[in-house]
């Protein structure tokens, strides 16, 4: 049996959690004033996501254009996914919500443009 402490990020109250977990399974969350942080804990903790924000090069220009992810990828995606960024180049126009990378090292999620470019 193991016990992990947590700030669960929610909400702006940043509840203290502490979760015992055993054999890959959650048995209990305690300091959550709410159960979205008994939530957030399990997602934590059994398949963690983060949002990707990042650049790519825009051709024929000395910029670069900003990007993010439609939705939060599984964390350890995330230096896959920056790879695959690098590498990428665009071409303008380009309109905020563009789809700039499509599935993104097969998350189901795609890169998007974060802004417009002329």
């Amino acid at each position: 049996m193991e016990t992990k402490n947590l700030t669960c990020v929610v909400c702006p109250r940043g509840c203290a959690l502490t979760v015992t977990v055993e054999d890959g399974k959650i048995l209990s969350v305690t300091g959550n004033t709410c159960k979205r942080g008994a939530a957030y804990a399990e997602a934590e903790l059994l398949r963690p996501e983060r949002m990707l924000t990042s650049t790519v090069t825009v051709e024929d220009r000395r910029r670069m254009l900003a990007v993010r992810t439609r939705s939060a990828i599984p964390k350890d995606k995330i230096f896959d996914a920056m790879r695959v960024l690098y590498g990428t180049r665009v071409s303008a126009p380009v309109q905020i919500g563009d789809v700039i990378v499509a599935d993104v090292c097969g998350t189901s999620v795609d890169v998007i443009a974060s802004e417009s470019l002329a």
